[in-house]
C-alpha cells in the first residue's frame, strides 16, 4: 500500500532548513537577512531534540561572525561531522577563504544561501544573486531552487549528491522571493530520505577525519610542481557531479512524482540563443480557470502596458502586498484576498496589521480568511 504523504504550510527558509536538518550532525551558525530563520530553526528543533535522518540531535554552535562560522564548518568537517551553514549576501563573501579550503580538500558540505544583494554604495536586501555569483570560483557546485518545495527537494540533492561526490555545495534560492514565499508542500519522510545516502561514500568520509591514531600532515605549503598536480587530480571528481546530481533527482522525483533535471527548457525546440537562467518562478495554484487570459503571474504583472482598471490579487505574502501597493498609486482599484487571518503572514503581526490598515486608507480592500475555488470569464 502506498504510503500517505504528509503535508505542511511553510516558508522557503523552513523548508531548505528542514533537508539541512535531517542531513546534519553539526551546523555552525551566524544570523543575516533573509537566511536568519533557518538557522534559528535548526536551533529550536535541536533544542527540542528533533532527531535527523542518523537518529541524532543535531549539535549547533553560534559563532561570533560569518567568517567563523565557516571556519568551525571546515574543522568539523576535518573531524569527520557532516556539518553545514546558512548565510547570505556579505555573510557568504566572509565564508570565501574557508569555501577555497573546503573544496580544495574535497570535503562534502552544503551551504544553504538565500541570495541577496551586496553591499555596493549602499546596503540592500534585495533578493539578487550577487553573492552566490561571487563564489563560483570557489569549488563548490551550485544548485538552485525556484520554489519552496524546490528548497526543500533540491536541499535533499545537494546532501545525498555532496555525500556521494566529496563535492562541497551551494544550495541557493531568492531572498525573500522564495526564501519567505509560503506554500503548501509535502514533507520528505526522513525513513526515505535515509535509504538515498551511499553508505559507502559516507564511510570514506568518516575514514578521511582526523584522528589522533591515524595522525597526517595536512595544509602545507607546496610547490607548483606538487600544487598543481593535486588541483587536476580533483577534476574526474567535478565531471562526476551533474551525472550524481541527475541521479538523485531522478530519485527524489520517483519518490514525489515531482518531475526534476538539472536544467528545464522552455521555449522553441529550434532555437538558436538560449538564456541560462536560476532562481524563482511563479507558482499556479490549483484552482479552477487559473489559465484564463486575464489571469496573470507576479512575473506578467512587470510586463503590462497599462494599468488595469481593477485587479484582484490572490495572496497578500510579500509579493502580494507589493503589487497591492503598487498598483493602488497608480490608480488601480485593488482588491486582495487571503486565505489567513492577517496579511504577511511571516512577518510580525503588530507590523502586519498596521500595514493593512495603512493600505486601506489608501483605498486597498482586503477580503480576509477566503479561499478562491474557482475563477470564470464573468468574474474576471
Amino acid at each position: 500500500m502506498a504510503k500517505e504523504k504528509t503535508f505542511i504550510t511553510c516558508d522557503g527558509n523552513y523548508a531548505a532548513a528542514y533537508a539541512a536538518y535531517m542531513f546534519s550532525e553539526h551546523a555552525a551558525i551566524y544570523p543575516i537577512t533573509p537566511s536568519s530563520t533557518m538557522a534559528e530553526l535548526v536551533d529550536e528543533w535541536a533544542a527540542f531534540g528533533k532527531k535527523n535522518i542518523f537518529g541524532q540531535t543535531v549539535k549547533v554552535t553560534e559563532m561570533q561572525s560569518e567568517g567563523g562560522a565557516a571556519g568551525a564548518v571546515h574543522g568539523s568537517l576535518q573531524a569527520g561531522a557532516l556539518t553545514t551553514t546558512f548565510t547570505a549576501s556579505q555573510g557568504l563573501l566572509l565564508m570565501i577563504p574557508n569555501m577555497y579550503k573546503i573544496a580544495g580538500e574535497m570535503l562534502p558540505t552544503v551551504f544553504h544561501v538565500s541570495a541577496r544583494a551586496l553591499a555596493a554604495q549602499a546596503l540592500s536586501i534585495f533578493g539578487d544573486h550577487q553573492d552566490v555569483m561571487a563564489c563560483r570560483q570557489t569549488g563548490f557546485a551550485m544548485l538552485a531552487s525556484s520554489s519552496v518545495q524546490e528548497a526543500m527537494d533540491l536541499g535533499a540533492v545537494a546532501h545525498l549528491s555532496t555525500i556521494k561526490s566529496s563535492i562541497p555545495f551551494v544550495h541557493f534560492f531568492d531572498g525573500f522571493r522564495t526564501s519567505h514565499e509560503i506554500q503548501k508542500i509535502e514533507l520528505l519522510d526522513p525513513e526515505d530520505l535515509k535509504k538515498m545516502v551511499s553508505e559507502k561514500s559516507l564511510a570514506k568520509f568518516r575514514e578521511r577525519a582526523l584522528n589522533p591514531n591515524k595522525p597526517v600532515t595536512r595544509g602545507t605549503a607546496q610547490n607548483p610542481d606538487v600544487y598543481f598536480q593535486a588541483r587536476e587530480a580533483s577534476n574526474p571528481y567535478y565531471t562526476s557531479v551533474p551525472d550524481i546530481v541527475a541521479r538523485y533527482m531522478g530519485e527524489i522525483s520517483e519518490l514525489t512524482g515531482r518531475h526534476y533535471l538539472p536544467f528545464d527548457y522552455y521555449g522553441d525546440p529550434n532555437a538558436k540563443n538560449i538564456i541560462i537562467a536560476t532562481g524563482s518562478k511563479p507558482k499556479m495554484p490549483p484552482i479552477d480557470g487559473i489559465d484564463l487570459p486575464h489571469v496573470l503571474t507576479s512575473t506578467e504583472m512587470l510586463s503590462l502596458k497599462a494599468v488595469p482598471e481593477r485587479l484582484a490579487i490572490i495572496g497578500a505574502g510579500v509579493i502580494g502586498m507589493e503589487f497591492a501597493s503598487v498598483m493602488n498609486a497608480f490608480g488601480c482599484k485593488v482588491t486582495v484576498i487571503e486565505f489567513l487571518k492577517e496579511c504577511l503572514p511571516a512577518i510580525d503581526g503588530d507590523i502586519a496589521k498596521r500595514l493593512r490598515k495603512a493600505m486601506e486608507r489608501k483605498g486597498v480592500e482586503f477580503i480576509m480568511q477566503a479561499a478562491v475555488k474557482r475563477i470564470t470569464p464573468s468574474t474576471i
